[in-house]
């Protein structure tokens, strides 16, 4: 049997998803992603123009986040660090000059610590509250995704918080804000948090391309508490494998306040804690179509530039899952 299902109906349809958009702007148009021409995310594409549930016309510059924790802080709760592996952090969306923005839309706000706690991260910008509903990894189980679930506890971990409360942060905070990820996109047909599935196997995607220990460990760089390496060293392998120029991040003392780097005036910090892979995308985020980029030259690392002034530490006893013994 034929659909009477009209163009006018399509129309109305597609005019009732355009008022309810985050973006102002945003395209009315169908939001069948396989008829679209899977254009570049940066430079910014014009959203009247494009459909802009099938083209990133927010957040352009997509960033792969990791970071590497030495404990949880939960560990006597079973949460754990994995073995040989970073950890996940996000999926973030940048605008094409490197600016952003962040919970941008409260409807979606599943973060019971929201970080900051105002829409600009200042005292006039618009108040977020926490949220106190379910976790929002039970989200998963309507559709049966324990696999997802699984996965996310064993690679997505939070420090000092559970892993759902970060999950939920990476949602509300960033998830929010790609055009791809609006709830109008899924059309009659969505269910319910299907966009923050979306989001999530999105994240992991990009993370399983970017295996940041076993790129290392190929350049002869492991976790030690005794060597100490250099940051091009580091920088040099990561661009090696992914193509661009990561943003490296550091914590702990700075090098010029260590006995090593006394009388230095290298004031970057020592501790190896992330990377931050940054990407432009054809198409939509989620369908992973990325091209690799350098980070902004102004803000590549804060990290010790000194010869052997960062430490690659060891995870602490206890901290880590215990790998598999081999039959």
């Amino acid at each position: 049997m034929k659909s009477t299902f009209s163009k006018a109906g399509a129309v109305a349809i597609l005019a009732t998803s355009a008022n309810a958009q985050l973006y102002p702007d945003q395209s009315p148009l169908n939001h069948t992603c396989s008829l679209q021409q899977p254009l570049l995310s940066c430079p910014e594409q014009d959203p009247s123009k494009v459909d802009s549930c099938c083209v990133e016309t927010f957040g352009g510059l997509v960033l792969s986040t990791q970071f590497w924790d030495t404990i949880t802080g939960r560990e006597s709760e079973g949460q754990v660090l994995p073995s040989d592996s970073w950890t996940l952090h996000g999926l973030w969306p940048d605008f094409c000059n490197g600016s952003y923005t962040q919970y941008c839309d409260l409807n979606r706000q599943y973060d019971p610590n929201p970080s900051p706690n105002t829409t600009n991260g200042l005292p006039n910008g618009t108040f977020i509250p926490p949220y106190n509903g379910s976790s929002i990894d039970t989200f998963l189980e309507p559709f049966g995704l324990w696999d997802l679930l699984e996965y996310m506890n064993t690679y997505w971990i939070g420090w000092l918080q559970p892993n759902a409360e970060l999950h939920a942060h990476e949602f509300s905070k960033h998830a929010t804000c790609f055009s791809t990820f609006n709830v109008p996109c899924y059309g009659p047909q969505y269910r319910q948090h299907e966009d923050v599935i979306d989001y999530f196997e999105a994240a992991i995607k990009y993370f399983k391309r970017s295996p940041t220990f076993d790129w290392l460990a190929a350049e002869g760089i492991t976790p030690s508490n005794s060597t100490t390496y250099n940051y091009a060293d580091i920088a040099a392998a990561l661009i090696k494998y992914h193509g661009g120029i990561p943003f490296l991040g550091c914590s702990g003392p700075r090098f010029n306040a260590t006995a090593a780097g006394a009388n230095s005036t290298d004031r970057g910090y020592t501790i190896l804690t992330e990377v931050w892979y940054y990407n432009h995308v054809f198409g939509r985020p989620q369908d992973a179509n990325a091209i690799p980029v350098d980070a902004s030259a102004s803000y590549r690392t804060n990290c010790a530039t000194a010869d052997g002034a960062i430490l690659y530490p060891q995870r602490a006893n206890g901290s880590e899952v215990v790998a598999a013994v081999p039959y």
